[in-house]
């Protein structure tokens, strides 16, 4: 939305008074955690969030620059600005509702998001200090809206008629839902679990994205008039076709994710105790299996290997740590360096707080079992580093005759994910990559067959929350005008 003309002016008398006198500020608050000792033997929430003096004197650190390249940065172009400066004034509820302009799930965003690859890597602090602590702020706002009671629903548009589909409920999904119920328009959520929320739900650990707060913030599709039909997975219970033709949806929306793990394609990875990132994750958060009165246990060893580098990887063996009450070895298995590791810098350091070690420059060659047929044993070699690839990351080259051993009982292969088959098995003129993720129009997420938009991880391949986000914006200003027009 427009930014308003109280907004401006209030930015307008700020910087005023910022040029007549120089302003000494604070600097960068760090975000209070619970001590890693406490943490690795429960699954409670590590960051505590800021209080609201903190969050204020962080708010007083910005510049209130004139090209907000803030906004730009962010995927779906939150007025940063505006929401900072409504915090600094202590209107904490305004500045939630600031950012639910244009974000649908500010407490989640502002807890998993890699601020310090968007919004905040431009901030124009940065370039004389640390940059404004932007996902830190967000989250504060949310979490007080939230626990004050002041969460407000949007003011919906008259009913227009138009039905349309929203496959998956990820973070793209609940975005166009979100959208499309204010534009006036009837949706109905299909997911295949038996809860909403995706990869919020089964792929990010407790500790990182409590669950309540997940349901909170997408209890507001709900109440927006959303219907959800749950245990649906489209492409085997019905088909796209089916939707259009026979159930009278005006336009769909594929939000399904990328939920197909990769493995290496090395030897005894169907020994018992090799788990791929998305199953363990998924048995762990979305079915509680660490909990003893759960039906669906799982159990870690006394030496856990993850095999991988990114924040999947990080998730698993944080979880592994927790679901072993921090009695377990952990180590994270990398062929690159430390520099070259994908994941968020918080999460390695909350890592590596927590105790889990790192063998990099090794890569794993084959899985050795028991006599029983489970997993003990890795067999690696070192690499080094030659020139750089087509991801702009040095290469790692085996050296000859390094190969070694390293103990472990329980393995998780945490190497990516990609789309499941099921729509592009049974939509056939919905074209695919050679990946598996549907082409699309970039400037409106239209797949190759009339009528049907897709976004987020299942176009993109394994992204941000804040990205499926932006393409669920996108693709729903397009739905709407397809509808309009239509």
């Amino acid at each position: 939305m427009a930014t308003s003309s109280r907004d401006r002016k209030r930015r307008t008398r700020s910087r005023s008074k910022q040029r007549r006198k120089k302003v000494e500020r604070p600097p960068r608050q760090p975000m209070p955690t619970r001590p890693a000792e406490e943490r690795i033997r429960d699954f409670q929430e590590v960051a505590l969030g800021f209080t609201a003096e903190l969050a204020q004197k962080e708010a007083q650190r910005c510049l209130h620059c004139t090209n907000h390249p803030c906004i730009e940065g962010c995927p779906v172009a939150v007025d940063i600005p505006a929401f900072i400066e409504l915090i600094s004034e202590g209107e904490f509820g305004a500045a939630a509702r600031k950012i639910k302009e244009t974000n649908t799930l500010p407490a989640v965003c502002g807890r998993v998001c890699p601020q310090e690859e968007q919004c905040e890597e431009v901030c124009l602090m940065g370039k004389v200090d640390e940059p404004v602590a932007i996902g830190r702020l967000e989250r504060f706002a949310a979490d007080y809206e939230r626990e004050h009671g002041e969460a407000k629903l949007p003011e919906t548009d008259p009913a227009t008629g138009k039905k349309v589909a929203v496959v998956g409920s990820g973070p793209a999904g609940i975005t166009v839902a979100y959208e499309l119920l204010q534009k006036g328009h009837q949706v109905t959520i299909f997911e295949a679990l038996h809860e909403l929320g995706g990869v919020l739900v089964y792929g990010i650990p407790e500790f990182r994205l409590p669950k309540k707060i997940v349901h909170e913030e997408i209890e507001t599709v709900k109440n927006l008039g959303a219907e959800i039909k749950l245990n649906m997975l489209i492409g085997k219970t019905k088909t796209i076709d089916q939707l259009l033709e026979e159930d009278g949806f005006d336009a769909v929306f594929i939000g399904t994710g990328a939920g197909l793990p990769m493995f290496l394609g090395i030897p005894g990875e169907n020994l018992n105790g090799v788990y791929s990132a998305n199953e363990f994750l998924t048995r762990v958060n979305l079915m509680k299996a660490y909990k003893e009165e759960y039906v669906t246990p799982v159990k870690v060893g006394e030496k856990v290997a993850v095999i991988g580098a990114g924040n999947v990887a990080m998730d698993s063996a944080r979880s592994a740590l927790r679901v072993g009450q921090g009695k377990s070895d952990v180590s994270i298995i990398y062929r690159r360096s430390r520099e070259q590791m994908p994941a968020r810098e918080e999460e390695i350091h909350h890592a590596e707080e927590e105790g889990v070690k790192f063998n990099l420059l090794t890569n794993p060659i084959r899985f050795i079992g028991n006599e029983k047929g489970v997993v003990e044993k890795i067999e690696c070699i070192r690499m080094e580093l030659g020139e750089p690839d087509d991801s702009g990351r040095r290469r790692p080259i085996p050296i000859e005759g390094s190969e070694h051993i390293v103990e472990a009982d329980t393995v998780i292969v945490a190497l990516g994910t990609m789309p499941r088959e099921f729509i592009a098995d049974t939509t056939p003129d919905l074209e695919t990559s050679e990946w598996g993720t549907f082409n699309v129009e970039e400037d409106t997420m239209e797949t190759s067959k009339e009528g049907v938009f897709a976004g987020g991880d299942v176009v993109t391949g394994s992204a941000t929350v804040i990205k499926a986000m932006g393409a669920g914006r996108t693709a729903a200003a397009a739905i709407h005008e397809y509808l309009t027009e239509k």
